[in-house]
């Protein structure tokens, strides 16, 4: 960071600000995944506790569960993005050994392909977790038990009574000082990760010796699942599973993750940062189109804040309202001239008097006044926009088909895009939302003052006032309502009395003509008046962002250079290190004209170039002349000749080491027509 700004007199400021940034935003979304989890984990604590009382107790129910050998078992769905897992399950078991029992062990599919290798990471994981840093002889023993006791269930059981029963005296002290959930008999808990990389006979073995120990051993199981609940009936036979008593718990679902994300750290005035309509598409269609990663998205969300304030220098100014006042203050006259150079600050100085354009491209001064001004806009802007957004989003959430999107964050892009109101879909919306109904109405102009009233701009005072009478207006339709409702039946009792064909067929006559003269009823014109209010909002809050003064300060629009970081191509970058490594390695020595070979450039680029001047099959031999010819450039032709074997030797083996490593990276492969040649895989340019 402070690399490429090393000159730049607020490089220090800026990275200060992005650091303290990032670590708000970090603490925000801990909090947030941590809510978010809550629910699920308070309902798992409950289930093992009641597993745990259940054992201790020796109830009749867990006395039926005994004879009938059944283990206690929690099927966790998590969802299809793995990478989110590893913090759910982290977060999981310190939930589980602060309030339930200390005894618990993660289980990975890679670390387990037998039977003795999960029992025995079982067991180290387990013995790990009985070490009391207060007491030398325990951990001792566990070293010792560690080093040489023998994996097993039976193991595993005099381990555990003989813990249990230490520590009995010191649980029963600690049970009264303080209010974690450990008891006399703590549960075991063990918790396969990836289920569904589990092979069926290690599940199946395990499952079957646990059941048969189930009265000595307070076995506990959580199966993280990934796809289906029905995934473990898929993997166990019935005589297996019917040995699980099986409890069902379903995560939040990684898309409302994703919206709640966003709602908490884009649709608030508590961060100054924002991100570009562009940039914020391709985090979301990666995670959507990829992994479904709300980890993933974050740290994309990090390499935004890095990014802008990294090569944005008015970056320095993207801090809250009271700080950025006092930096404007400071600014010299170079960032003075880099204000003046932002395209939104040249059109705001185009739309100026020719006097206030002069004052503002040479006074720094007048031009810091203006700046304050203009900043204070911008988090008005900010301010007013998150709750008409989320006024607006009540509307279309609630239309059929969504044609602004289900999620305030398809509004929200949409929102940021271009002028809403100018899009077909807002046009069908509005179309839809004049044919709403009372009720849903009145439900939504609740739902818009309370958010309105919740929200911390000043200028709705009098917008909440206007829905209220809305309200009120509505309120006084009802019973208007029951009169209209009085007179047409009415109407239709004295149609029924003319029998008459001529009578009849006048007055269904003047029935067709008067609907077709007439006019909209109370309740239509009112709610045709309500949608024009909501309209009208939307088009004096809802500006694109791009289109207020200074908005490069705060928001990171620089969607290319995203998906460079995202996006990987790794075959343009391997081939970009291996045929012009000074690109990567900065060095001035590897620097070399056109399409020459440094011999100062790594052997495994000196081959790789070489072979890129070969046919479909490469002479080993060849190769390695041209390799020697490179490499030995230097030494001239008054080289030693009395060292030259050794110097062949050391050729030689770089050579192999260099052949092997291109190997590796796919580039060629042993050919089986000639045994001193080897084939070329790649081919075009990149």
């Amino acid at each position: 960071f402070r690399e490429k700004y090393n000159d730049s007199e607020d490089t220090e400021l800026r990275f200060v600000t992005c650091q303290s940034l990032w670590n708000q935003i970090k603490s925000e979304t801990e909090q947030i995944q941590e809510n978010l989890n809550k629910q699920l984990f308070d309902n798992l604590v409950s289930f093992l506790r009641q597993c745990h009382s259940e054992f201790q107790e020796k109830t009749t129910e867990w006395t039926c569960r005994m004879k009938s050998r059944e283990i206690p078992t929690a099927a966790l769905v998590l969802g299809v993005n793995v990478t989110d897992h590893d913090l759910t399950f982290r977060s999981l078991s310190e939930v589980i050994q602060n309030n339930i029992t200390p005894y618990i062990a993660l289980l990975e599919a890679k670390d387990c392909p037998g039977i003795k290798n999960l029992l025995r990471k079982l067991m180290g994981q387990l013995m790990n977790c009985c070490i009391d840093v207060d007491s030398l002889e325990d951990e001792d023993y566990v070293q010792v038990s560690q080093n040489r006791i023998r994996c097993s269930m039976t193991s595993l059981i005099n381990w555990y009574e003989s813990v249990t029963k230490k520590t009995d005296s010191e649980t029963r002290s600690k049970k009264r000082t303080s209010s974690s959930g450990h008891g006399q008999s703590p549960p075991v808990v063990v918790i396969f990760k990836d289920t569904e990389s589990f092979t069926t006979k290690v599940l199946q073995d395990f499952i079957v010796i646990s059941s048969q120990h189930i009265r000595e051993l307070p076995l506990v199981l959580i199966f993280g699942i990934a796809t289906s609940p029905m995934i473990i009936h898929s993997l166990l036979p019935h005589s297996v599973s019917s040995l699980l008593c099986i409890e069902l718990f379903q995560s939040l679902s990684c898309k409302e993750h994703l919206s709640t994300i966003i709602d908490k750290l884009l649709l608030t005035t508590q961060f100054p940062f924002k991100l570009g309509e562009k940039v914020l598409q391709v985090l979301i269609n990666i995670f959507l189109y990829h992994d479904f990663s709300v980890q993933n998205f974050i740290k994309g969300f990090q390499l935004c804040v890095v990014e802008h304030f990294y090569s944005e220098p008015l970056s320095v100014l993207c801090c809250q309202l009271a700080d950025a006042k006092k930096r404007i203050n400071s600014l010299s006259h170079e960032q003075c001239e880099n204000i003046r150079r932002l395209p939104s600050f040249r059109r705001y100085v185009e739309r100026q008097v020719s006097e206030k354009q002069i004052a503002l491209l040479t006074a720094d001064n007048f031009l810091k006044e203006i700046i304050q001004k203009l900043l204070e806009d911008l988090h008005v802007y900010h301010e007013n926009y998150v709750s008409v957004l989320r006024c607006l989003h009540v509307f279309t959430s609630s239309l059929p088909k969504y044609p602004l999107g289900k999620q305030i964050r398809e509004l929200h892009c949409a929102c940021l895009e271009n002028r809403v109101w100018e899009t077909e879909e807002y046009e069908s919306s509005l179309q839809l939302a004049r044919m709403l109904n009372k009720s849903d109405l009145v439900t939504m102009l609740q739902q818009c003052v309370e958010i309105f009233v919740s929200s911390s701009g000043k200028e709705f005072d009098k917008t909440v006032e206007k829905l209220k009478e809305f309200l009120t207006q509505f309120q006084k339709l009802e019973a208007e309502a029951f009169q209209e409702q009085d007179v047409s039946v009415s109407s239709q009792k004295e149609l029924q009395k003319k029998t008459d064909l001529y009578h009849l067929q006048k007055t269904l006559l003047e029935l067709k003509e008067s609907r077709r003269s007439k006019k909209l009823t109370k309740f239509e014109m009112l709610r045709f008046e309500v949608v024009d209010y909501i309209d009208s909002l939307v088009r004096n809050y809802l500006v694109p962002a791009d289109h207020k003064t200074l908005h490069e300060i705060v928001y990171f629009n620089t969607a290319s250079v995203l998906r460079e970081h995202l996006n990987a191509a790794p075959r343009i970058a391997l081939h970009t290190a291996l045929n012009n490594p000074y690109c990567y390695l900065k060095s001035q020595a590897l620097k070399s004209d056109g399409g020459s070979i440094s011999n100062k450039a790594p052997d495994i680029c000196i081959v790789y170039k070489l072979h890129l001047e070969c046919g479909r099959l490469i002479n080993l031999v060849d190769w390695l002349e041209a390799f020697s010819t490179v490499v030995m450039a230097v030494e001239g032709p008054n080289a030693d000749a009395a060292s030259s074997d050794q110097v062949d030797d050391v050729i030689h083996a770089r050579f192999i080491r260099a052949v092997s490593e291109l190997e590796l990276l796919g580039f060629i492969k042993p050919s089986k027509q000639k045994t001193d040649h080897v084939a070329r895989l790649t081919w075009g340019g990149c």
